[in-house]
């Protein structure tokens, strides 16, 4: 636990404003500072915790603005004051009246700690039962477990550490809305309940009690209203939109999230890039007082594959995934040789300094690279005077010669390889990369990388029906529009497509969108859907374009992710007031629940289990 935490100094928030004074408080508990000293105040708040000294008490009383010190004598606070200030429980809402005095023992670490509250007067405005999770936790206790904190989140949401994760969303949230309207942006909202359209997950569904048999969709993303919204004339828009997905449970992943949904008419790519990147400075300025790059590194997708092995490389560790085929096929090691003529490659990494690696640790690796779907990793290490590892047998000085002159590998370096199809190497090479790197310390925490990936593949080969699927979604443009080679060969088509990236994490994705009607039609054919089902699923989009449909692009970012990123959160839930488990449960109501069996006929469902 922080020393933020303990003592109610927020972390990098400023003082609230006046304006929160009422009738019950002259000021909140955290704007109490030397100028208040000798003035009498009344404060009100939650019993933090509380300390006897013997006929002196001493409480903290917090609130959302920090901490003060409450403290009680026999000189200056009254009989019925000292008698109920030792009865009070953690959590009780007290009132207290008294004179604002500077400490005898002044606390730096506290945002109020050069004074304290000399309680004359106090009453218990409510009473807490015993706590079944603490809000004050010592420092040397472990928090409650995630389950317990979900289910009693009242109490949860009390502790600084929430208190500020939330307090700086609201910061971004303002930074957000504050720079896209002074780019011109016009926020507007739009529907929860629409149609089905096929996005990538499935949809929640909402039964029409008017129009029994039919349903609405809870939105996957505003994807189709934005791209109208640019049709009707609003050449810049954006939303901080509810998302919702029906998703098979992952880790960290919630079934509702929050998007910064952002669409400009009459732009090309690096239009959008501007109007990002200027988002972007706001928020790290306003929330965090830090400066961002102008511009930002560019790379296109298959270069990130190709030297980091994802779409989302963090460019804070410093090995990048090389072609070591040439060199290690052709030399007598069978495996390398078969992939070869199989059409795949051996691809690997450097480790500078790896070869102090235990044979255990490595062994280890080859076993993460096969959970990732390669048939395992191997290794080569080299010392002084000779290699070790699997293919060591076989190189002999030339070869060698030539792996120290291409690849730079030095006495104490390892190398680790990975030989099969790209699709495969390339997943097990950076979780490799990432894994290694992290094991090793050798991920430059002191750096930070903002990073645009583009021309991403327009479609992507279901694993299941060999059919082509978006890559992104349907509506994006190709890099180059002729229906033609959509329907030949729809898989070798790139897009007008792009994401954010900061230190390997994804914050965004976008695209600029097909305003092409015919060009629009064939990328939904080609992911088999008929003529009858696309003017059926899209015909209100398709027909929206007849009438002068203007170019248009945007992007979504993940506010949640970024928020998460910014206060150093391990979990999503530890930004989202009332998040969801993993297995989709809301644990504080109790959600989902059965419905009453006349309200389920009144909608015309019956309920199989």
């Amino acid at each position: 636990m922080s020393i933020s935490e303990q003592s109610g100094r927020p972390i990098s928030m400023s003082r609230e404003p006046a304006a929160l004074q009422t009738a019950y408080r002259d000021a909140a508990c955290g704007q109490v500072d030397a100028s208040w000293v000798d003035k009498e105040m009344q404060i009100i708040g939650w019993v933090h915790r509380r300390r006897d000294l013997g006929g002196l008490f001493f409480v903290d009383v917090r609130d959302r603005t920090g901490l003060l010190q409450l403290s009680f004598g026999p000189d200056w606070s009254t009989s019925d004051a000292l008698g109920l200030v030792a009865e009070l429980n953690p959590e009780d809402v007290i009132q207290a009246r008294g004179v604002v005095a500077l400490r005898p023992d002044p606390n730096a670490d506290m945002l109020t700690g050069e004074v304290e509250l000399r309680v004359s007067e106090l009453e218990r405005v409510s009473v807490s039962d015993p706590l079944p999770i603490l809000v004050y936790q010592p420092p040397e206790e472990d928090l409650p477990s995630e389950e317990l904190r979900l289910q009693h989140r009242i109490l949860d949401l009390r502790r600084p550490e929430m208190q500020h994760n939330l307090r700086l969303r609201h910061a971004a949230t303002n930074a957000i809305r504050a720079s896209l309207s002074e780019q011109g942006f016009c926020e507007i909202e739009t529907p929860l309940l629409t149609r089905q359209t096929p996005e990538g997950a499935r949809d929640y569904v909402v039964p029409s009690r008017v129009h029994k048999g039919q349903f609405y969709a809870l939105p996957q993303s505003p994807q189709l209203y934005k791209q109208l919204l640019m049709c009707g004339g609003f050449d810049r828009y954006f939303q901080i939109a509810k998302c919702l997905r029906d998703e098979d449970l992952r880790a960290d992943r919630q079934p509702e999230f929050t998007q910064i949904d952002v669409e400009m008419a009459f732009v090309r790519q690096d239009d959008v890039f501007n109007a990002a990147e200027q988002m972007f400075q706001r928020i790290w300025k306003d929330c965090m007082d830090r400066d961002l790059p102008g511009a930002w590194e560019r790379l296109p997708h298959a270069q990130a594959m190709e030297r980091f092995g994802t779409d989302k490389p963090d460019l804070r560790i410093p090995w990048e995934i090389q072609d070591f085929t040439d060199v290690l096929t052709g030399i007598g090691f069978g495996i390398f040789d078969a992939t070869k003529s199989a059409g795949g490659r051996v691809r690997g990494f450097v480790v500078k300094g790896g070869a102090s690696l235990s044979r255990s640790r490595v062994d280890a690796y080859n076993e993460l690279a096969q959970e990732a779907g390669a048939k395992g990793a191997l290794w080569l290490k080299r010392s002084e005077d000779a290699w070790s590892g699997q293919p060591s047998k076989v190189i002999g000085d030339d070869v060698s010669a030539e792996l120290v002159a291409q690849f730079g590998i030095e006495p104490g370096d390892l190398v680790f390889l990975v030989a099969g199809e790209d699709d495969l190497t390339s997943r097990a090479l950076d979780l490799l990369r990432r894994t290694v790197a992290h094991e090793l310390d050798a991920v430059a925490t002191d750096e930070e990388h903002w990073l645009w990936i583009s021309e991403f593949p327009l479609y992507l080969k279901d694993a299941e029906t060999g059919l082509p699927v978006p890559a992104q979604h349907a509506f994006t443009m190709p890099s180059n529009p002729d229906p033609d080679l959509i329907r030949d060969d729809p898989l070798s088509v790139t897009a007008v497509a792009y994401d954010i990236v900061y230190n390997g994490i994804e914050f965004a994705s976008g695209s600029i969108r097909c305003h092409l009607p015919e060009v629009q039609r064939v990328i939904l054919e080609a992911t088999g859907l008929s003529p009858e089902e696309i003017e059926a699923r899209f015909g209100f989009l398709l027909e929206a374009f007849r009438y002068g449909v203007p170019p248009h692009g945007g992007y979504a970012v993940g506010l949640d992710r970024v928020v998460a990123v910014m206060v150093g959160a391990a979990s999503l839930r530890d930004v989202i007031a009332f998040p969801k488990t993993s297995a989709a449960r809301g644990l504080l109501e109790q959600s989902p629940s059965n419905v009453d069996p006349a309200e389920l006929k009144e909608l015309g469902i019956r309920v199989d289990t």
